[in-house]
């Protein structure tokens, strides 16, 4: 009696968001957005996904058109936008002087425009009108192919990507070796939104229904085999001390510098002695490479050799210590003189020379540049300077004398999946360095976080993560975490090295391509059933 209630108000309630009309449907669709944001790290409510992506079919399916549907989209993308990235507000308290006032502006102006992915989304379901579990397989692939579409158009912002929901769970990571994280999103789109198809209609025939049924019976069990696939995978992973490369232990230093004080003239000294402080701590003599974060040393450290001298003391005798640091090229153009700014990291040697040099290629908007600043003027920068930074060269692999081949990454590099390692010279491992000061004790640290662990699984490497603020962490091949400190934490992580599996993952092998397969296996049964 109760369950026939219950279901009865569940069928009510589709009913309702379909037959609702005007503005009011938009911000049920925004709240709905807003809802299934909470599934990313660290809350990971995985469990309101289902009603936010129901809801959210069972409003478009009341769409009157495609441009309704459209809207529909819009509202749901800018709420699931403006929950998940509410952290980049915290950028604009740095300078709050200058800056907090835009706070809210920016939050919004950024959730309405990564909201355009999901308008997008929004116009192709309501032009496709399909129903039932077609209607699920369509909207999956879609969706799949909108992610894909923002992990690389207009540079590309592949942050919260669906399938990071589940980097809470080393088992159910592991499923990103085979088909990367673009697996695990189609893993959460078909769980979240295959139960709208049991209470859409009323008039829905006895056999249709028992088909629906089976389907969302086999799209719930799915998780379960994830889990089980990973589980497996995880268990003939190798332990102990056969999983470190030998003669390796890194020092990575998170000295937690407010980044409102990390440029301050009088305090850029005292910075470094904290680092070098930390550094040279107990144990050091252990110690074979010391790690600083991006940007750690607040001075154009390649011109500066009294400075590099003083560094070095803090270089172990028979390694290196590798440090962010801004620099400057200056180029002989025209007649005149040309500076070029970088986003650096430098190995320096135990004779304070800088032995080799990495440039940041992926550069962050509004960060390290202004987008159409020449067709907006009054655009600027966050960061301090009003130059623009000049990208590198793009991926490369790099050889530092006492470590295996590894690829150096600063930042957000790392969120770009199939984009982490250069295939014609296959690094052994990663190196991301980043300062997540930025964002404070909010969410994205930790979602940045799990984006290194998904590509840690889906290049069969391990990523060792240096941050100012944190997280800083050794994370092995499998994306679990071997050591770390947490968010807002001052210390140091002394590790070893994980080694990478042995060979390769399908995903390291296939990459992106991986998509195309994913949406393909979505769309068969759609072109079997319309042949039929």
């Amino acid at each position: 009696m109760v369950i026939g209630r219950g279901l009865a108000g569940v069928y009510s309630l589709s009913q309702n968001l379909q037959e609702i009309r005007g503005w009011k449907r938009y911000g049920i669709a925004a709240v709905l957005g807003g809802l299934s944001a909470t599934a990313f790290a660290p809350l990971f409510f995985i469990p309101f996904l289902i009603p936010a992506f129901v809801g959210l079919l069972w409003l478009w399916k009341g769409a009157e058109a495609p441009k309704k549907a459209a809207f529909i989209g819009w509202a749901f993308g800018t709420g699931y936008f403006a929950v998940g990235l509410y952290w980049v507000g915290a950028a604009f308290l740095v300078n709050s002087a200058r800056h907090a006032w835009l706070m809210p502006f920016a939050i919004l102006a950024l959730a309405a425009g990564m909201g355009l992915f999901h308008l997008l989304i929004g116009y192709v379901m309501g032009r496709l009108r399909f129903k039932g579990v077609e209607r699920v397989l369509a909207f999956s692939a879609i969706w799949l192919f909108v992610e894909w579409l923002r992990s690389w158009i207009f540079t590309g912002f592949p942050w919260n990507l669906i399938g990071s929901v589940w980097t809470f769970s080393d088992q159910m990571i592991q499923f990103a070796s085979l088909t990367g994280v673009w697996g695990l999103s189609l893993l959460s789109l078909l769980v979240a939104s295959a139960p709208a198809v049991l209470f859409e209609s009323s008039k829905v025939p006895f056999s249709e229904m028992k088909r629906r049924v089976a389907f969302v019976l086999l799209v719930l069990s799915m998780p379960l085999f994830v889990w089980g696939y990973g589980a497996f995978r995880l268990s003939a992973a190798s332990t102990g001390s056969e999983a470190f490369v030998d003669n390796i232990k890194m020092r990575l230093v998170q000295p937690n510098i407010n980044q409102a004080d990390k440029w301050k003239p009088d305090l850029r000294g005292e910075h470094i002695v904290t680092q070098m402080g930390l550094s040279a701590g107990e144990g050091f003599k252990d110690i074979t490479h010391v790690i600083w974060a991006e940007t750690a040393v607040p001075f154009l450290l390649s011109g500066d050799k009294e400075l590099r001298s003083v560094i070095s003391r803090v270089v172990p005798p028979s390694g290196y210590l590798i440090t962010g640091a801004p620099r400057v090229e200056e180029l002989s153009v025209g007649g005149g003189i040309e500076r070029s700014f970088r986003n650096s990291m430098h190995v320096l040697d135990r004779r304070g020379e800088i032995i080799d040099t990495y440039d940041k290629f992926h550069l962050v908007p509004f960060g390290e540049y202004v987008p159409l600043k020449d067709w907006v003027p009054f655009l600027k920068k966050m960061t301090a300077g009003s130059s623009d930074f000049t990208p590198g060269e793009g991926l490369r692999t790099m050889n530092v004398p006492g470590l295996p081949r590894m690829s150096m990454l600063i930042c957000y590099e790392i969120i770009f999946p199939g984009a982490v390692a250069d295939s014609s010279k296959r690094p052994d491992w990663i190196l991301n360095a980043t300062n997540d000061g930025w964002f404070g004790i909010t969410s994205g640290p930790y979602q940045h976080f799990g984006m290194a662990q998904l590509r840690a699984v889906e290049e069969g490497l391990p990523i060792i993560r240096v941050a100012n603020t944190g997280i800083s962490a050794s994370i092995d091949a499998y994306g679990r975490v071997v050591k770390s400190i947490g968010l807002g934490e001052k210390g140091v992580v002394d590790t070893g090295l994980p080694k990478k599996i042995s060979g390769k993952t399908l995903f390291s092998i296939i990459g992106n391509f991986s998509v195309l397969l994913l949406i393909s296996l979505l769309l068969l049964p759609l072109v079997i059933r319309r042949k039929k």
